[in-house]
């Protein structure tokens, strides 16, 4: 039942890792070292005092605390990725989970566990239920350096808990950490491993992909496909598949290997398995002539990274080549299905939903927004300018309600298969259509009273009629589709705009930016941005 990584005999980086992991306790009294959900869960590194055993500890005695005051009863799905934190931390939950009489599947053939295949796991089991529902837990931190590590709670809907859960979570867990986790029940290890039911992830979700994506026009071209796990929980995804031999799939990368030593560093010199970053992305770049598409995952798996022969898409480009793509060649989806998309998402979205007399759906940043529509089946897609996206079956039901970054991978294959247009190439047609926008992101120093000033912030804070010469048309503090904050401001143009919203871990705030009229317009949004905001901040 235990994954056990290659690399922990002998190296004295992980060694070190692991041991602050089981020796260092989390100062309660220090904010720093509390536990604090973000968008995708707790996160952080034992190094630090930041993810350490006292943490999980915590957490998955809340997580039981939780499940209890809610009435979920049903059995609970327990995954783990490849990074070096992610098996003992899988350990200390499992004793936790086990001694509070939770029900707890994991993964069989002691594999690792991709974060759409626990969502996956969560759909299947509460199809046609009521009562005796399942929900998940997940430890990853996603595709953050191999020192950190992090937890996240899946609901009974599949997808990343709201933040009215976490919140729950959060506060019961600081309550524990405060107490010293004298309060947390556990058992043994082994007494939890052998209390656990084994669960086949890997099986069950290729057993079901034909239900979301035409795995048979892939079979019926002539298409040369590479795929990278990146050293993460996508591998044995992917080796099952190259298995179909008409897939003509080949895995360029089966290491799993905690220290990630084969990635190439990051822009800023650090290691990062970030598949929407150019330079994370060098390996498979530089095999991309290998392949007609290449394709990528992070450690994870909730994120897609697309190659072809002009090199990685960019993530908003690739949505909004899906979206286009799917509202055309899903014949079964509903007319009355709305696209969902986050704030700092292209406009080229907006364009392309315009186009097909679709509704928009915009709201703030973080995957847990599109959660309920996905469910219910009013979302047809969501998707994320970070190259998170996942939607609805060929019938029109929810396939995963988190991040599917395997399947995005899968419809890239699709779409050229079924249109003959590499993924790039069909942008291009797009572009064509809808203009050619250019866009970025950059970070502003701001103090700790700047970054609260955002919760402040209102339409009547820009006086401003003008933007970068053009009018101002919207000016939004809360999301158009869900009403919901958005933690900052967006401010737009008929043909450009800006958003901004502060770091929750930095002293600085992010400013986004697009236009429709070029490089120069679009320096001139973020000049006048950074204006504007210095005015009200």
């Amino acid at each position: 039942m235990r994954f056990e990584y290659r690399f922990y005999e002998g190296s004295s980086v992980i060694k070190t890792l692991l041991d602050a992991y089981q020796q260092q306790k989390p100062d309660a009294a220090n904010s720093a070292q509390r536990v604090t959900f973000g968008t995708s869960g707790h996160r952080g590194s034992a190094l630090k005092s930041t993810f350490n055993e006292q943490h999980i500890l915590a957490i998955a005695q809340a997580v039981a605390d939780y499940r209890a005051q809610a009435g979920i009863n049903g059995p609970l799905f327990l995954g783990l990725d490849t990074h070096a934190l992610s098996q003992l931390a899988w350990e200390t939950a499992l004793r936790v989970l086990v001694a509070n009489d939770v029900d707890v599947r994991v993964a069989a053939h002691k594999q690792v566990t991709a974060t759409p295949l626990v969502s996956r796991a969560i759909l299947q089991a509460n199809t046609g239920k009521t009562a005796g529902l399942a929900d998940g837990v997940i430890i990853t931190p996603s595709h953050n350096p191999p020192e950190d590590g992090g937890i996240k709670y899946n609901t009974p809907d599949g997808g990343p808990a709201d933040g009215d859960v976490t919140g729950w979570i959060e506060s019961r867990a600081n309550e524990y950490l405060a107490a010293d986790c004298t309060q947390v029940k556990t058992v043994e290890l082994p007494a939890a491993i052998a209390a656990a039911t084994e669960y086949d992830y890997v099986a069950e979700y290729i057993a079901q992909l034909e239900q979301v994506v035409d795995l048979d026009a892939i079979r019926n071209s002539t298409l040369k496909l590479g795929a990278d796990p990146m050293g993460g929980t996508a591998l044995p995804i992917w080796q099952a598949l190259a298995k179909d031999e008409r897939l003509n799939l080949t895995v360029v990368n089966e290491t799993l290997d905690p220290t990630f030593a084969f990635m190439p560093p990051d822009h800023d010199g650090r290691i990062r398995m970030d598949c929407s970053s150019t330079a994370a992305m060098a390996n498979l770049l530089n095999a991309r002539d290998q392949f007609d598409i290449a394709l990528a995952n992070d450690p994870d798996a909730d994120r897609h990274g697309i190659v072809d022969a002009a090199g990685l898409m960019n993530p908003n480009h690739f949505l909004c080549v899906c979206v286009d793509y799917l509202l055309t060649h899903r014949p079964q989806w509903s007319g009355a299905l709305k696209i969902g998309k986050t704030l700092v998402t292209s406009s080229m979205m907006d364009r392309v939903v315009a186009s097909h007399q679709r509704e928009l759906y915009e709201v703030p940043v973080g995957f847990k927004w599109f959660v309920k529509g996905l469910y219910s089946g009013e979302l047809a897609f969501g998707g994320e300018e970070s190259a998170g996206a996942s939607f609805l079956t060929l019938d029109g039901n929810a396939w995963s309600t988190d991040k599917d970054g395997i399947l995005l991978c899968l419809l890239a294959a699709e779409i050229t298969a079924v249109t003959g247009l590499k993924p790039s190439q069909y942008y291009a047609k797009l572009v064509k259509q809808h203009g050619n926008p250019v866009y970025r992101r950059i970070d502003a120093p701001a103090t700790p009273e700047q970054k609260a000033s955002f919760k402040k912030l209102s339409a009547d804070s820009i006086k401003a009629d003008e933007l970068a010469g053009s009018a101002i048309t919207a000016v939004h503090t809360t999301a158009p589709g869900n009403g919901a904050s958005i933690g900052g401001i967006k401010v737009s143009t008929e043909n450009g705009w800006f958003a901004a919203r502060p770091s929750g871990t930095e002293d600085i705030y992010k400013i986004y930016a697009e236009s429709f009229d070029g490089e120069d317009h679009l320096q001139k949004l973020l000049d006048e941005a950074k204006a504007l905001l210095s005015d009200v901040l």
